[in-house]
Parts: structure tokens; sequence; C-alpha cells
């Protein structure tokens, strides 16, 4: 028996992109608050990945290398480990999708007359909601690492990282759309992200990388998502936005979160009558 949705009235009633996106983000959210291993599995990995490799590679790093001068290299992975967290919470987040459709919940929603749009913000809206409530939990220790940054550049790191949420989690449903186990999205997320991730100078400076890799990176849209991240940590929002890279790095940002989300529109309406929602 195919659950109810949480749009459907009467036959007449048609529930607006506003109402369906909101009720769906707020059902994933409710979901996330009900399932504390999940804010202990996302957050843990992030913060164990953070103290291991600051504490391991901390020595083997020339601290003058960095943006800025005697930077430690925890110091410098600590953007990249809310990039990580991010990534993480979005992964979980989207894998609700194929949990949904197993328990008919989708295709309810599906038969629903609500737009397709309002599906696929729902669930980004619902996934950067979970992601951000980790995202702050950890930026409470920017007082802690030695950053002395300004309320303007809080605002912009909240907003680049709520950004960065809703690539991550418009891609992760653009993957889960298609999959039919939660075994192979994780395996095609890993095998996806976790590269992109690598090669985006969470780890280490792009000026620093070999040759063979930093012309990957500079392809790779993540690099410039931390690009994004990064630079409020070092300057102001005039700083930020006099400079001709972050600029650059904003519009492919922008545009990569663009495309990621009309090709999630596109995805949904692409449904062929007939075959198994799975298949999109």
């Amino acid at each position: 028996m195919t659950s109810p949705t949480p749009f459907a009235g009467t036959p007449t009633f048609r529930a607006t992109t506003r109402d369906a996106t909101l009720a769906l983000a707020r059902r994933d959210l409710l979901r996330f608050v009900r399932q504390p291993a999940r804010l202990a599995g996302t957050l843990g990995q992030p913060l164990l990945f953070w103290l291991v490799l600051g504490a391991g590679l901390s020595p083997s790093f020339d601290a003058g290398t960095f943006a800025g001068g005697g930077m430690t290299y925890t110091e410098y992975f600590y953007p990249g480990m809310l990039a990580m967290m991010v990534l993480f919470a979005s992964v979980f987040s989207t894998i609700t999708l194929i949990e949904d459709r197993d328990q008919g919940f989708l295709q309810g929603v599906m038969a629903a007359p609500v737009s397709r749009l309002s599906i696929v913000m729902g669930k980004v809206l619902g996934g950067t909601m979970v992601a951000m409530i980790q995202a702050s939990i950890l930026l409470l220790a920017i007082p802690f690492m030695g950053f002395h940054i300004g309320p303007g550049s809080v605002v912009m790191i909240v907003v680049t990282l709520a950004v960065l949420s809703v690539a991550c989690t418009g891609f992760g449903f653009l993957v889960a759309w298609s999959m039919e186990s939660t075994a192979g999205f994780h395996g095609v997320m890993m095998l996806v992200m976790m590269p992109l991730w690598f090669l985006s100078s969470a780890l280490f400076p792009l000026e620093s990388a070999p040759a063979i890799l930093k012309g990957v990176m500079y392809v790779n849209p993540f690099t410039w998502a931390m690009i994004l991240l990064r630079a409020p940590f070092y300057g102001g929002p005039l700083e930020c936005f006099a400079d001709t890279r972050y600029l650059t790095a904003l519009g492919i940002t922008a545009g990569v979160v663009l495309l990621i989300l009309w090709g999630g529109v596109r995805r949904v309406k692409r449904r062929e009558k007939g075959l198994p929602l799975a298949r999109g």
C-alpha cells in the first residue's frame, strides 16, 4: 500500500512548489533528528581524519609554505575538514531517496500534484539543512584554532558551506535517483566524491602539487569551492571580493551548482512511462 504524501488533500488540491519543497525538507530534517547515530558518524570521520593527519603530517610540512606563513598543518587542514564533513553529510542525506523509493513514499510523491522542481529542491534543501547543522558544530572550533576573523568572514564561510552543501546534495540526488541499492550508491559516491575531495587542495596546497596533479586540480570543481571556503579565513569580505581568483572561483562554483540543480530537475522529468522509478 502506497504511503500517503504530505501534500495530498482533495483530488483538486495542488500543492505549491514552496509547500511541497518545505514538506519534503522537513521530513528529511525530522528523520535526521531521530537518528543521532548519523550525527556521530558524519562528525566522527572528519574529526578522525583531522586529528590523525594533523598530528601525523605536521612534522613533514614546512609551515612557511602555507598561506600566511607560520601556519600549522592542522590549521591548514581545518577548512578541508569542514568540506569533508559537508560531503559525508550530503551522502548520508541523499541515500534516503533510495529508502523512500523502497518504502513506496517516493512513488506517492511522484503521483501527487506537485511540480518536479519541488521534489528536487525539497530533497536538496533537506540535505543542506542537515549538513549545515553539523557544520555549525565544527565551526565552533574557529576561536580555538588561532584564526582571527570578523563577523563578515564568518558569514562568508557559512554561506560557502551552504553552497557546497547544495552542490554535494544535488549531485548525490542525481546518483541516488538511478540507484537501486544503498550499497551501490555508497560505492559510486565514494569512487567519485572522495577523489574530488582529495584533489581539491583540502589536503595540500594547489601551488605545491606536481604538475600532472595540478592540471587535474584546476578542472576539479571542488578545488574552486575550496578557494571560496579558505579565503575568508585569511581576509575580510572586501579583500576577498577584490581578488580576481576569488571571483573566478565564485563564478565557477555558482555555475556548477546551477548545472547540478538543472540536471536534477531534468532527471526527474525524464522518467519514461512504464519504466521502474529506479531507472529514471
